[in-house]
């Protein structure tokens, strides 16, 4: 690809706002047209993801993964939208540089409305921001702003993680963090949105859809206390998706359980 087109990849970046910074990726908020007068102020923001330089990484080798896996990410979410899934659209990809433009989801991750906290990554954006995620208190229950119970919510994550392996993609990231609801006022309304394919792969084999659900399993147990209640009702609603193909992936998280608890035991 071209410098210049290099360099217009990454102007986008100098014009819009850091969100946050994890170990692979910035996040920003900004627009795919900032200095064009006919992107009016009510234009939607987009989320630029941008797997930056890894300097402990060979520069032809971190240069060929980065390539990798944001076209990995974008061959997913197309995948995803075509097969019905809810997941942000797209809206630019630049693998040279390392960027994918998403659609930006106005809303909360599952994490927050569940009583999770705020996420991991450092946040780097001022107070004023209405994109930040405070933790509620004790009192609030976030959820009430959707009009949804907690059960409701776990209903509508087995539904998409069920329509995502029957499409044959495997997230490899699956916690609350990775899942948003769209907010009921947005032109979509609610949704319950899968986020953050970096991880993924396409894959038909039970044991790769069993992991999927195993390490959604043990986000809850480790972000939210008491979840076992929750997961049993993101099962009923997966088991209900999947139709004939559940038996044989209960059989296989049950094995991939019982895996998990020796290299427990073994430390």
């Amino acid at each position: 690809m071209s410098s210049q087109s290099r360099s217009a990849t990454m102007a986008l970046l100098e014009h819009a706002e850091t969100i946050s910074q994890g170990a692979e990726a910035k996040i920003y908020r900004g627009r795919l047209h900032p200095s064009s007068s006919s992107e009016g102020p009510d234009a939607p923001p987009v989320l630029f993801k941008y797997r930056f330089h890894k300097q402990y990484r060979h520069p032809t080798l971190d240069v060929s993964l980065t390539k990798s896996r944001v076209a990995g990410e974008a061959r997913a979410l197309i995948k995803c939208l075509r097969s019905g899934v809810n997941v942000p659209g797209i809206r630019m990809v630049d693998a040279a540089e390392g960027v994918i433009g998403i659609e930006w989801i106005e809303g909360k991750s599952i994490r927050f409305l569940l009583g999770g906290g705020a996420e991991d990554e450092e946040v780097v954006v001022d107070d004023s921001d209405d994109t930040v995620e405070e933790e509620a208190s004790p009192a609030e229950d976030p959820l009430q702003e959707y009009g949804l119970t907690k059960d409701a919510v776990m209903l509508m994550i087995g539904k998409e993680i069920a329509k995502m392996h029957k499409a044959d993609i495997i997230h490899g990231d699956l916690t609350t963090s990775n899942m948003m609801l769209r907010h009921p006022s947005s032109l979509k309304g609610l949704q319950l949105v899968l986020i953050d394919f970096g991880l993924s792969y396409t894959s038909t084999l039970v044991e790769d859809k069993a992991v999927d659900l195993y390490v959604l399993e043990r986000a809850f147990a480790s972000t939210h206390p008491q979840s076992e209640p929750l997961f049993a009702a993101v099962l009923t609603a997966y088991e209900r998706e999947m139709g004939k193909d559940w038996a044989a992936i209960s059989r296989r998280l049950d094995d991939v359980r019982l895996r998990g608890r020796k290299r427990s035991m073994v430390g």
